[in-house]
């Protein structure tokens, strides 16, 4: 069921253009909103945020070429790619030689359609497959229509809240503007969306969930503009979502803390996961894990990905789309980045109320009078245990952790000593 809800967003999301501001994003943003209720928020042009200024609003209507011959390419409406970002309107006929220089291929990638931007400076530009940049004419008139605007307005981005009892604050970050890819742009919205829904039914939340639809590095800047300070004092952790659309091995990018409990709750849950995993240390190639962890903020912020960014061929073309990417892969890591949630809620520093020697755990019904069964012999071994540890100074992830076990298998016991007031 929830991979058909997925494709079903997956579809509506594919086709629209979008950039770090504009009427693609503020459309974006508004189908999911039917998902989770993010509040939006919008940021003048010319806004300081830290040292950027938000640019100007880029809004396109349409875009091609003509050849010499009267034939269009790149057009925009069959594959947004073809354009560069945030390019400036033309209309004009020019020589092979003057296009030649505004029109991008990756040779080695013959039949993909790179995605270039162009946002903090005047330009324009087209992106073509190589294959097809190889037979167009070079003599002759091209003409070049670039239907865009470019001037005063906002950019646009939409934060959801999930209370919890707590003053502290898990952050999930992603970022939704770039066009029509799959594992690099909609597959961080769709997961985070889809996370909200199952963190919604967690009863009694002891943090605070907060959902970041952003643009990628303004954006969140801009975000952080008016929340930075706030998390200075809030902000326990969180975790940037971005390509987590294939199947296989998951990755994490620790942050700068690498000891943080952010960074020690991601590798414990992927550790007891059953998926193939690869850890890597925090480096400013990647994402907004870069703002949240520059040295003013220095916030632990990491992120779970699948295959990531650069490390998979199709990354940054047309190649990436739906054919490579996994509703599978979608939903397991829904449900992997739940499982961090619920470690989160569970782990603490819990304290024995009987400090010296054992507790009597027969006469509070903890204890059987018959001999058990396995499964049985496993929860009084981990009842043991988490007692045995529980001195008020090693948290919950450290105690599974020496007994080889997922936190989140100690749910039961925590409980039952909770109801017996034994911590």
């Amino acid at each position: 069921m929830i991979e058909s809800e997925l494709k079903k967003y997956f579809d509506r999301l594919w086709p629209i253009c979008r950039s770090i501001t504009g009427n693609g994003l503020r459309e974006s943003l508004a189908i999911l909103q039917e998902i989770l209720p993010l509040e939006l928020y919008e940021v003048a042009s010319g806004t300081p945020v830290y040292d950027w200024i938000v640019p100007e609003e880029w809004n396109i209507e349409d875009a091609w070429i003509e050849t010499p011959d009267g034939n269009r390419i790149c057009e925009f409406k069959k594959n947004n790619l073809h354009l560069m970002n945030y390019s400036t309107p033309i209309d004009a006929e020019i020589s092979w030689e003057e296009l030649d220089s505004r029109l991008h291929s990756i040779p080695s990638m013959p039949d993909a359609i790179p995605y270039l931007t162009s946002y903090y400076k005047d330009n324009w530009g087209f992106c073509i497959a190589q294959n097809a940049k190889d037979k167009l004419p070079r003599e002759g008139k091209y003409r070049v229509v670039i239907q865009s605007e470019k001037g005063p307005g906002h950019l646009t981005y939409g934060e959801a809240i999930l209370p919890g009892s707590s003053g502290k604050e898990i952050l999930f970050s992603t970022y939704l503007c770039h066009p029509s890819m799959a594992i690099n742009e909609l597959s961080g919205p769709l997961v985070t969306a889809f996370l909200y829904k199952e963190l919604a039914k967690i009863k009694d939340r002891k943090y605070t969930y907060r959902f970041l639809f952003a643009p990628e590095t303004i954006g969140v800047i801009a975000y952080l503009d008016r929340v930075g300070e706030h998390f200075k004092k809030n902000l326990q952790g969180g975790y940037v979502i971005t390509c987590v659309g294939h199947e296989g091995k998951f990755t994490y990018k620790r942050s700068k803390h690498k000891s943080s409990e952010t960074d020690k709750i991601a590798e414990h849950v992927l550790k007891n996961s059953g998926f193939e995993t690869k850890l890597i240390n925090f480096a400013i190639g990647g994402s907004d894990e870069r703002q949240y962890c520059s040295p003013g903020f220095n916030f632990a912020v990491g992120s779970i990905m699948r295959t990531m960014y650069k490390e998979y061929p199709e990354y940054h073309t047309s190649l990436d789309n739906e054919s490579i990417m996994s509703y599978k892969g979608l939903l397991e890591t829904v449900e992997l980045y739940t499982e961090v949630a619920r470690t989160f809620e569970l782990n603490d520093k819990y304290k024995n109320a009987v400090q010296f020697c054992e507790p009597q755990l027969g006469k509070r019904g903890l204890y059987p009078d018959t001999s058990q069964l396995e499964q049985d012999k496993d929860h009084l071994y981990k009842l043991l245990h988490f007692l045995s540890y529980a001195d008020g100074k090693t948290d919950l992830v450290e105690i599974a952790e020496e007994f080889g076990k997922s936190a989140l298998s100690f749910e039961a016991v925590v409980k039952e000593c909770k109801e017996k007031n034994l911590i």
